[in-house]
């Protein structure tokens, strides 16, 4: 058991599972609010051996250089790499300083979010920024039956989508650091990312944040008539091609502003934006919380 935890902001972990965050620590302090500096982080972590956080906050190395008891860091949101992290991993394995953080707890909702805009976009559904009924997107009401669809990036979220979609008639190819065997057991193809590009009228990008794969030659390939979707929780492409490529006869979709990119962008004509994060659900924050406990059980043993 720790001597001390402190939970800053922990966003997304229902009131059950703050109350069994007690069971882990002799004293547990709870702070609801994002530390305005990096003194008013280390003022709240002082003496405590356990800190958990969320997304909102920033963990560096000179923080945790003023914390020394500091054993245990849970990150109550996704981790998928060092580099995408709000902890400064590294310096605190250098530390001997555990960090977890969870996978694969929002996917189902963001998984409907692009099903719903996407029939939406093919059927007409809905209206347009400036109110006018929104037509279909080939002027004739479509299925998604027959429709040549590009995952980049088929990790658990991609590949939920792409089977998602496959289920409902879509034909997927993909592009991926490797060929997935389960994939080609599904039909799905693997190829170079300019050839998915080429070859898709909707293209997904699942990408890890700060991962960009999209440059000139690649909305090049990608050429027009296209309907691009970003699901990462930053942008997938270079901004000056990707800015070129939307005046042309494209639409983009982005469920929050961070995938966008830049905010200017949310009254352009051919920019679908929602500027909220489709995976953030009631069912989600339960699949945070029960892993954020997990991990804390998985530590003490």
């Amino acid at each position: 058991m720790f001597k001390k935890m402190v939970a800053i902001e922990p966003v997304g972990l229902v009131p059950e599972a703050e109350d069994k965050l007690k069971d882990f620590a002799e004293e547990l302090v709870m702070y609801r609010d994002i530390p305005a500096s990096d003194a008013e982080m280390v003022r709240r972590i002082g003496d405590a051996d356990a800190v958990l956080l969320s997304y909102t906050s920033l963990l560096g190395k000179e923080v945790l250089a003023a914390c020394p008891n500091v054993e245990y860091i849970g990150m109550c949101c996704s981790l998928y790499s060092p580099e995408s992290a709000n902890v400064d991993i590294r310096y605190a394995q250098s530390r001997g300083i555990t960090v977890t953080g969870i996978r694969d707890y929002g996917d189902e909702g963001v998984v409907e979010y692009v099903l719903s805009e996407l029939i939406r976009c093919l059927h007409g559904f809905g209206r347009e920024k400036d109110g006018s009924p929104r037509e279909p997107w080939d002027g004739v009401p479509r299925e998604l039956t027959g429709l040549q669809v590009g995952i980049i990036g088929l990790g658990k979220l991609g590949g939920m989508i792409a089977d998602a979609l496959h289920f409902l008639g879509a034909d997927i190819s993909y592009f991926s650091r490797s060929a997935k065997p389960w994939a080609g057991e599904k039909g799905y193809r693997f190829l170079p990312l300019q050839e998915v590009l080429r070859g898709s009228e909707v293209v997904i990008c699942c990408l890890n944040k700060h991962t960009v794969l999209l440059d000139a030659a690649a909305f090049e390939a990608l050429g027009q008539r296209k309907i691009l979707f970003n699901v990462g929780l930053s942008p997938a492409w270079e901004a000056a091609p990707f800015q070129q490529w939307l005046e042309g006869d494209n639409r983009v979709y982005c469920d929050s502003e961070g995938a966008l990119g830049e905010k200017a962008l949310l009254s352009h004509p051919r920019v679908h934006c929602m500027s909220v994060s489709s995976g953030r659900t009631r069912q989600a924050f339960e699949r945070l919380s029960r892993k954020v406990l997990d991990n804390l059980a998985e530590y003490q043993g």
